[in-house]
């Protein structure tokens, strides 16, 4: 069982897991309540909704939107789809990069303050470029917009640790 949880995984489902809500519409509740579904949750998941473990995992991992472990502290989700490439950012990645030393979608480092992802397509394509930093959506974002609200959002995580 995942040491994190506050609670065991079978309660937690039970907990989200309502007659006629789709395995889509549990998943969301538990990332929304945890920031992430864990693993362990998988097995409990398939018996309520009456799956295999493995359509669960799979539609897990095929959404790029859930998780199987917490997030950085500092999370940057930056648009990559077509609107937001011609509108420039490829080079805010580059700069993205640079300024924070980490990789787009290398993954989450056990430890690491800064994680980075590629999402293609946050509805502000006539505001590209358009990121999102802790669940907030930012758009026309420069490199100097993107220096500011990171610097905040970094500070936040320092005073909270």
């Amino acid at each position: 069982m995942d040491e994190s949880l506050a609670i065991a995984p079978d309660q937690l489902v039970q907990t989200h897991a309502r007659p006629g809500m789709s395995l889509l519409a549990v998943l969301h509740a538990i990332q929304d309540e945890l920031g992430y579904v864990p693993p362990a949750a998988v097995a409990p998941l398939a018996r309520a909704l009456n799956l295999s473990r493995a359509e669960v995992h799979g539609v897990i991992t095929y959404y790029h939107h859930f998780r199987s472990e917490p997030a950085a502290p500092v999370t940057v989700q930056l648009c990559r789809a077509e609107a937001c490439r011609s509108m420039g950012t490829e080079a805010l990645a580059q700069h993205i990069e640079a300024h924070t030393g980490c990789r787009f979608d290398a993954g989450h480092q056990h430890g690491a303050t800064v994680e980075l992802e590629s999402v293609y397509c946050l509805g502000q394509c006539a505001l590209s470029p358009a990121l999102m930093l802790n669940g907030t959506l930012h758009a026309k974002v420069t490199p100097q917009k993107f220096d500011a609200i990171f610097a905040a959002a970094s500070k936040c995580v320092e005073v909270t640790a």
